[in-house]
């Protein structure tokens, strides 16, 4: 059961991205939410900081898309991980469409008042270290 909610959890974050509801992102995560997200600065620390990024990317997009894949969870108590694989993708109010590219994403959730919220999040590209740079062009 505690699987199900966790993965309707998900579920709100995709539909909530899709209609640029920030209110109903708000309520996925905990009010102190850490967010290691792929934009600086290293650390967006609660719930206004990580809709702050949300906010970020609904002005950017003209309309926008986010898949998640290969969704695995581990429940124990009042406590859950998950790691998958993402991608935000849309049209940009100022060029085309684009799918939008891979990245790593583990969340970590806390049962708060019978909800399961998003407590951390974090967001990753591999790197490749004799370039510096992020790796960017992978699929699952």
């Amino acid at each position: 059961m505690a699987e199900a909610e966790i993965r309707r959890q998900i579920d709100r974050i995709i539909e909530g991205l899709a209609a640029k509801d920030l209110e109903g992102l708000r309520r996925v995560y905990a009010p102190d939410v850490v967010s290691f997200d792929v934009e600086p600065p290293l650390q967006h620390v609660g719930v206004q900081a990580k809709l702050r990024n949300w906010e970020r990317a609904f002005a950017f997009f003209e309309s926008l898309r986010y898949e998640v894949r290969d969704l695995t969870l581990t429940v124990a108590g009042d406590i859950a991980f998950g790691h998958a694989f993402a991608r935000l993708g849309g049209t940009p109010k100022h060029g085309p469409a684009t799918s939008g590219m891979w990245v790593r994403v583990t969340y970590c959730f806390r049962k708060i008042d019978d909800a399961w919220l998003i407590a951390h999040d974090h967001v990753s590209v591999p790197l490749d270290m004799p370039g510096g740079q992020g790796v960017v062009d992978l699929e699952p």
